[in-house]
């Protein structure tokens, strides 16, 4: 069985590659084509977009994160239903933690996937043609199958690239026009996901400009190529008396949906709103994921009645995994931007603060009682007041340096900074024997 099958690269960051994802995405979908998109690397933001431009959310396949078999048979599972599978690249195709190890490129090496470049020709014309030689010529195992322009908006521009592309060797499949009011807004507050819905229109007239000036059915024939026929081993859900309670609303919903899966195959899974519920579930663990609690302060301090029950679930000896938000919102207080305090659960004797925002990120490892566990940091606040809180763990990035990054327990409670990955079993089961 054959498929079309790509990954959308750029040769930098912010050339153009969710643009040109949603555009594909959208114009498959406005086709009837079922496609399944894929994100490189740890990104929760741009899987949501493409759940708007397709109807299936973004899987993502991360090279850090995942050991190659484990990220093989995830891809081999997801696009079991598919028509085609739109992968959307990390940064530069090259870039990686280290060198290119973990790069776009070293995804599509291991999936023996064609590489679509998207190039911004903004202020470019011929000279299109040495960088597409480099690219093309760098790496002798990777197949670039074509090259889609990104802010050409006339036909004589166009033309000078499509001559750089025959003298290359690389199939031109078109170009988008500038496009105003299509641009996804800065997401780092959290403004794109209190209604995501605001968005379907820019998606719309990208879907459509797509169908208009990119050869979308070159695209998927130069793509089409058999499905490897690996033996995947992801498990059908086996339901036990094991339950989990997610976290899942407006303020906490960062969560990779392998972990999801793993935590179905371990029993059953419920969701529950910190902002709009008033007590726990019944579970054997709560999972507290990350999201924008900085951004719905007043409903959660307002909220008592589910602080209270999350506190009396700690202090009664329940399990507790929260991340980044989740922790944050288990703290003593979050502090905003203006200095103004909002209590939280409590359950940890730390602050956290927007104030002097500065980004912290990074892949991370944690190394505790002979178990390593990974996962990516990715946040603006700050945590304050925390010396005297027990720590579980040495953690390194990934050049296996030691970080300031603090994995805090008390009782039955792990919390970090660190959004983690475990998505199979056995990751799933050393994360629990910790807690």
């Amino acid at each position: 069985m054959k498929k079309a099958q790509f990954i959308i690269a750029a040769p930098s960051s912010n050339g153009g590659k969710t643009t040109l994802t949603l555009g594909i995405l959208g114009a498959l979908q406005k086709r009837k084509i079922t496609v399944q998109p894929f994100k490189s690397g740890p990104d929760y933001i741009d899987p949501k977009f493409h759940e708007l431009a397709c109807n299936k959310t973004g899987i993502n396949l991360d090279m850090f994160l995942m050991q190659p078999e484990h990220l093989q048979e995830t891809y081999q599972h997801y696009i079991q239903e598919a028509t085609v599978a739109c992968i959307e690249g990390v940064m530069g195709l090259f870039d990686g933690s280290v060198k290119s190890q973990g790069s776009t490129a070293h995804l599509a090496k291991l999936l023996q996937l064609p590489v679509i470049l998207v190039v911004d020709a903004k202020a470019m014309a011929y000279s299109a043609a040495p960088l597409l030689y480099g690219f093309k010529n760098f790496d002798p195992m990777l197949q670039i199958a074509g090259v889609i322009f990104n802010r050409v908006n006339t036909k004589s521009h166009y033309q000078f690239l499509i001559e750089a592309c025959k003298d290359i060797g690389i199939t031109p499949l078109g170009h988008l026009p500038f496009l105003k009011d299509c641009e996804i807004p800065s997401r780092h507050l959290g403004l794109s996901l209190t209604n995501l819905k605001q968005y379907q229109k820019a998606i719309d007239t990208l879907a459509n400009a797509t169908e208009k000036h990119i050869d979308i059915d070159k695209l998927l024939e130069v793509c089409t190529r058999p499905i490897k026929t690996t033996k995947h081993s992801v498990k059908a859900v086996n339901q036990t008396h094991f339950i989990t309670a997610i976290a899942k609303d407006e303020a906490f919903n960062f969560c990779y949906q392998q972990n999801i899966k793993a935590l179905e195959r371990k029993g059953k899974v419920i969701f529950f709103s910190p902002l709009h519920d008033t007590k726990v579930p019944e579970a054997d663990l709560v999972y507290l994921p990350g999201g924008y609690p900085e951004c719905h302060l007043d409903t959660l301090v307002n909220n008592t009645s589910m602080q209270n029950s999350l506190q009396a679930y700690a202090t009664s000896g329940g399990k507790i995994i929260a991340e980044c938000g989740g922790m944050m919102y288990l703290g003593k207080n979050i502090i905003d931007k203006e200095g103004a305090i909002y209590p939280m659960v409590n359950v940890f004797d730390f602050d956290t603060s927007m104030e002097q925002m500065k980004l912290t990120l990074g892949y991370r490892c944690i190394q505790v009682q002979n178990i390593e566990l990974k996962g990516h940091e990715f946040h603006y606040s700050n945590i304050i007041n925390h010396q005297d809180i027990s720590t579980v763990g040495q953690v390194t990035n990934a050049r296996n340096q030691p970080t300031s990054t603090g994995v805090y327990k008390t009782q039955r409670v792990l919390a970090s900074y660190i959004h983690l990955y475990f998505g199979t079993d056995d990751s799933l089961n050393h994360l629990l024997a910790l807690i």
